[in-house]
């Protein structure tokens, strides 16, 4: 993600320990997103921002080719421990192009929770458009905008930034933005929008935490893109 916003040093580690087996990651996002993905065998994989590389190792287990950057050298560290030589795994701060991939190099790119943290989207979005082929398709998952306002309050069209505690001391930056903003900004970059899901947690989280289980299938806590360039 952006350098700026990206989980460093013990925040990095308490992060990649959470998306492993927590029930927001695990059980949520990162299920819809593979949904979303489909069959991904013999194609060329962006993953901008992996975290803890677990979305890549999903995609190369089905037998994807996968590029995993994050801008959090924390987090690249553990995306390498994760994933070895099955993947190739680099330190980039995705507020910056994207200038290790060429035009048209992918066939796919996956952007899980991590847009809500760059502080220039239009740009990002751009570069994903760049270095996808034509007919590629690009994932992106975010916060939920009803879910934002229900926490924080206030006027639901507040885009400010915001700070978001976490579990065990991790406090989440990132930039509120509606779903009109949303969709307005990845079609004014030039995708075009297939599907938009909001994600609900599997049914295995129901005997593992059943509390959690029932909040976050009756609360919208994520919204999932399926664009097309």
């Amino acid at each position: 993600m952006s350098a700026v916003h990206a989980y460093h040093g013990q925040g990095g580690d308490i992060f990649a320990a959470h998306a492993a087996d927590g029930p927001h990651n695990a059980y949520t996002d990162r299920p819809a997103m593979l949904a979303l993905a489909g069959d991904v065998a013999g194609l060329r994989i962006l993953d901008a921002g992996c975290g803890g590389g677990h979305y890549a190792a999903e995609f190369v287990g089905r037998g994807a080719e996968v590029v995993a950057v994050d801008g959090s050298a924390t987090l690249v560290g553990h995306a390498r421990a994760l994933l070895g030589d099955r993947a190739e795994v680099q330190q980039h701060d995705l507020d910056t192009p994207l200038d290790f991939a060429g035009d048209a190099s992918f066939d796919g790119v996956v952007c899980a929770l991590v847009l809500h943290h760059l502080t220039d989207r239009a740009r990002f979005l751009g570069e994903v458009r760049r270095v996808l082929r034509p007919g590629g398709w690009f994932l992106l998952s975010t916060t939920h905008p009803v879910s934002d306002w229900r926490y924080f309050g206030g006027s639901y069209f507040d885009e400010s930034w915001v700070e978001f505690p976490q579990a065990d001391g991790l406090t989440m930056r990132f930039q509120r933005m509606t779903l009109e903003s949303l969709v307005t900004e990845v079609l004014d970059a030039g995708f075009v929008l297939e599907r938009l899901v909001e994600p609900r947690a599997v049914e295995a989280l129901r005997a593992i935490n059943p509390e959690r289980y029932v909040r976050l299938t009756e609360r919208p806590s994520f919204v999932a893109l399926r664009l097309r360039r």
